[in-house]
C-alpha cells in the first residue's frame, strides 16, 4: 500500500471519528433520556434542528458567531425540555411508554411545522470566513469547523460524566435510573429529576445542532435524518447505555466515512442501517447491552 493510500485512509478515519463525535453527542441525549425515564424521544432530531435555527436566525440577525449560539442555545433546549416533561410527559402517568410515541411524534410534527412557517421550506446555511481552513497534521487535513465539532463533543460528553458522577445531582438521576420508587423513599422527587434529564437531553440536541450549523445546511425537516442516526447510535451501543452510545456514535461515523471513501458516496446513510440490522439480527441487546452498567 503507497503512501497516498494510507493517508487516504487516515484522512477518512479521522473524519469519521470527528463526525462519529457528532452522533455520540446526538445519541448521548437520546439514550440518556431512554436510560433514566423509559422513553423513546421521537421528537429528539427536531429539537436538534431547534438548535440549528437558533444559530442561523442570531447569525443572520446579529451576525453572532455559530459558536456563540451555544449560550444560547443549551439553555433554552434544557428549558424547553424541562417544560416538555413536567406539563406534557408527566402528566401520562402509567400510559408514558406507549403515550409518550405518540406525544413526541405530536411534538416534532408541531416543531417542524412551525419552523417551516417562520423560515421557509428553502434549504439555508451560514457562511462564516473559517468555514473552508483547515488543520494539518501529519499529512491529515481536518475542516476548522469539524474539529470544533469534534472538541466540543468531548467537552459536552466529559460534563455530563462528571455531573452524574461527581454532584449530588448526577446521584440523584442515578437512583432514579435504577430504582425510581427506592429512590423516592430515599427523598429523590424523581419527577424534577425526569424533567431535569428531559431538558439535559433536549440540550444535547440542541448543542449537537449548533455544532453542525456551520458544516451543513439546515431545512425545517432535517430533524427526521438525524432522529434515525440517534436511534442507530443508541441501539448499536445499546439503549440506555451511555459509554455504548459514545462508541455506537464514532462506529456509526467511522462505516459511514470509510464507505463512502472506498464504495459510494450515494449510500452513505445506507451504510449504517446495514449495521444496524446487523446489530439488531446478532446482537439486539446492543454492542455494549449487558457489559456495561446504564446510567
Amino acid at each position: 500500500m503507497d503512501s497516498t493510500a494510507v493517508t487516504a485512509f487516515f484522512q477518512t478515519l479521522v473524519q469519521g471519528l470527528l463526525t462519529g463525535g457528532l452522533y455520540a453527542l446526538i445519541g448521548t441525549g437520546l439514550s440518556l433520556i431512554f436510560g433514566v425515564m423509559r422513553v423513546i424521544n421521537f421528537a429528539h432530531g427536531d429539537f436538534l434542528a431547534i438548535g440549528m435555527f437558533i444559530t442561523l436566525a442570531l447569525f443572520k440577525t446579529f451576525n453572532i458567531d455559530p459558536y456563540l449560539s451555544l449560550l444560547v442555545a443549551a439553555p433554552l433546549g434544557f428549558g424547553l425540555g424541562y417544560v416538555i416533561q413536567r406539563f406534557v410527559l408527566s402528566r401520562l402517568g402509567d400510559r408514558l411508554g406507549e403515550g409518550s410515541m405518540l406525544a413526541t411524534l405530536g411534538l416534532g410534527l408541531i416543531i417542524s411545522n412551525s419552523l417551516l412557517l417562520s423560515f421557509g421550506a428553502q434549504p439555508q446555511s451560514i457562511n462564516v470566513p473559517y468555514a473552508i481552513n483547515t488543520f494539518k497534521m501529519g499529512g491529515v487535513q481536518v475542516s476548522i469547523p469539524l474539529l470544533i465539532a469534534g472538541l466540543g463533543t468531548v467537552v459536552a460528553i466529559a460534563g455530563l460524566n462528571l455531573l452524574l458522577y461527581r454532584t449530588e445531582l448526577g446521584r440523584a438521576i442515578r437512583a432514579t435510573a435504577q430504582n425510581p420508587l427506592g429512590a423516592e423513599l430515599q427523598g429523590v422527587k424523581t419527577t424534577r429529576i425526569q424533567a431535569i434529564v428531559f431538558g439535559l437531553g433536549v440540550a444535547f440536541a440542541a448543542i449537537a445542532g449548533v455544532l453542525l450549523m456551520p458544516l451543513l445546511y439546515t431545512f425545517p425537516t432535517v430533524g427526521e435524518n438525524y432522529t434515525t442516526k440517534a436511534f442507530i447510535v443508541t441501539v448499536l451501543g445499546g439503549l440506555g447505555n451511555l459509554p455504548g452510545a459514545v462508541v455506537g456514535g464514532l462506529v456509526l461515523g467511522v462505516i459511514e466515512s470509510l464507505g463512502a471513501f472506498y464504495v459510494s458516496n450515494n449510500y452513505r446513510d445506507a451504510y449504517g442501517l446495514i449495521a444496524f440490522l446487523l446489530v439488531l439480527l446478532l446482537r439486539p441487546e446492543g454492542l455494549f447491552g449487558k457489559t456495561v452498567k446504564r446510567v
